[in-house]
């Protein structure tokens, strides 16, 4: 079965690019020119991933990424935004966006992260259903939620399946290449910093209700959870 493309954006010129290299790839393609119409194709039916612009009239794309997360999707959304500053990339991550991608971008480039993100969606499919403990911290993969000392936790899916990835693997260093290749399933620039962005986000979610640094770093070896402070 094909998976389904929706692609939200107010370009004509990236819509029909996007169309035609999506088509060629064997995805069945949806579109929408705006984030209104974005929305009411979201409500006939679920694509399997959603590439959406940042910056639309009226609607834009952390408008319609917020309406999609309160309404309890977890549908991968890849954010495209013309803006290469942090906040931005901060905020659309923060409103559960999957991964960011600043224009302009090489198809060849997006085309693989779609395919690591559909990718990560049937790994968390097929993963174990039971539930994880470390300390005070309980994750249900069924539920998706986490709960930290009594108080839950409101993660993000990228969140949560780096959470998930460290509570399968307690008291392990983690190195940044693996953390890269089982979460997004490819190799970023050099110059990135998606992995830190996301480091920081859990630590202040998790660390919230009070609770003691679980996540740590290892200089020069990656992350590890563990109970030291």
């Amino acid at each position: 079965m094909r998976s389904t493309i929706l692609v939200i954006d107010d370009d004509d010129k990236i819509v029909s690019m996007l169309r035609r290299g999506l088509a060629f790839e064997g995805y069945e393609v949806l579109t929408a020119s705006n984030g209104a119409e974005g929305l009411n194709k979201m409500l006939s039916g679920e694509p399997d991933v959603v590439v959406l612009d940042v910056m639309m009239p009226q609607v834009d794309g952390f408008e319609v990424c917020r309406r999609l997360r309160e309404a309890g999707s977890t549908v991968p959304i890849l954010m495209l935004t013309a803006k290469d500053e942090i906040e931005h990339r901060v905020k659309g991550l923060d409103l559960g966006a999957d991964d960011y991608l600043v224009k302009p971008f090489a198809l060849e480039e997006l085309l693989a992260r779609v395919r690591a993100l559909l990718r990560r969606k049937t790994e968390t499919a097929d993963s174990s259903s039971a539930a994880l403990v470390f300390e005070d911290i309980m994750l249900d993969n069924d539920s998706r939620e986490v709960v930290r000392g009594g108080q839950r936790l409101e993660l993000t899916a990228k969140e949560f399946e780096l959470l998930h990835l460290f509570m399968q693997n307690p008291k392990r260093v983690l190195s940044r290449d693996l953390i890269m290749d089982k979460i997004w399933g490819y190799d970023y620039s050099g110059e990135s910093n998606v992995l830190e962005v996301y480091i920081a986000m859990l630590r202040q979610k998790t660390e919230e209700f009070g609770g003691k640094r679980i996540i740590q770093t290892i200089r020069g070896a990656g992350y590890i959870l563990r109970g030291d402070s």
